[in-house]
């Protein structure tokens, strides 16, 4: 996973609420086994549209997608949000998500920010207006033109986007010691558990002279 640290980039402002997974990434692509390769597929329906934004530059080339409220409702599919990340989307901004949408944009190095009614239309209107924005995560501030604000992010996920660790990279990185005293309490406890290849061979062999 990529780290995540400062975008700058003109947003592509997709006002309408309610925009659900489906709507993201039709199920019929959910047979692709790669994530590499799903951001052609991004918004499949919408983009025979010739005017929708996605198709339109700059926002054809935009890392920062500005959306409507409830973005990402509706089926848990995570290849939704592999079609974003693979399209070069690194930041969503909208009033709210989608639960499981929400925890399945930092797990795949997309960084998800909530703003209230007030700065979010703020955010919408400089995307309308084509005004590049800068998303800095370490200080957690959105800044255009004149404009600062705030953002929250879980210390959490803050921390995994900036090292650009996804979950199980986390779990590697922070409880490697934790790991091995486990692992040796369990070999001690339930030493079939480490067996090597070649005393697993061993079942083989007798299962054939059976």
């Amino acid at each position: 996973m990529r780290k995540l640290t400062t975008i700058e980039s003109i947003p592509a402002p997709l006002s309408e609420a309610n925009i659900d997974t489906d709507a993201i990434l039709p199920a019929r692509f959910l047979l692709l086994l790669d994530k590499v390769g799903f951001g052609k597929h991004l918004f499949s329906e919408r983009r025979r549209e010739k005017g929708f934004v996605l198709n339109t530059p700059p926002y054809n080339t935009a890392e920062i997608l500005v959306a409507g409220g409830r973005f990402g409702i509706g089926s848990s599919r995570e290849h939704a949000v592999w079609a974003l990340s693979d399209f070069g989307f690194r930041c969503i901004i909208a009033p709210s998500f989608g639960d499981i949408f929400f925890a399945n944009c930092t797990k795949n190095g997309i960084l998800p920010i909530c703003l209230p009614a007030d700065k979010h239309q703020r955010v919408m209107d400089a995307a309308v207006k084509k005004e590049t924005i800068k998303v800095d995560l370490k200080a957690q501030h959105i800044s255009f033109g004149d404009s600062r604000m705030s953002f929250d992010v879980n210390p959490y996920h803050k921390k995994s986007l900036l090292l650009g660790l996804d979950e199980i990279g986390g779990i590697l990185k922070n409880d490697v010691d934790d790991i091995g005293a486990f692992e040796t309490k369990q070999r001690g406890a339930q030493p079939w558990l480490y067996l090597s290849k070649e005393q697993l061979s061993i079942f083989s062999k007798t299962k054939k002279r059976l």
